[in-house]
């Protein structure tokens, strides 16, 4: 555990941090195309805490949103948009 000013960080059992209102401050919103395009780009190439902090989402919703869209086939579309990255 690290303490931040009034809160302290914590991590679940496969060292992937919890939910934190400073660092995760997109929690609970819809993702928007732009994190989306963001996501699928650099999700094999890139940390996936790195986009967590990026995008103010935690590594788990992450994790979860690239298994939906690859489900659904539209992880490759996102990847290969090019709007916006």
């Amino acid at each position: 555990m690290v303490k931040v000013k009034g809160a302290e960080i914590t991590y679940d059992k496969q060292g992937r941090m919890n939910y934190h209102p400073k660092f995760h401050f997109s929690h609970g919103k819809p993702f928007t195309e732009r994190e989306l395009e963001y996501i699928c780009k650099f999700y094999e190439i890139d940390h996936v805490r790195t986009i967590a902090f990026a995008i103010g989402k935690t590594e788990r919703a992450i994790h979860t949103k690239v298994q939906c869209l690859k489900r659904g086939n539209l992880y490759d579309y996102y990847k290969n948009r090019n709007k916006y990255w």
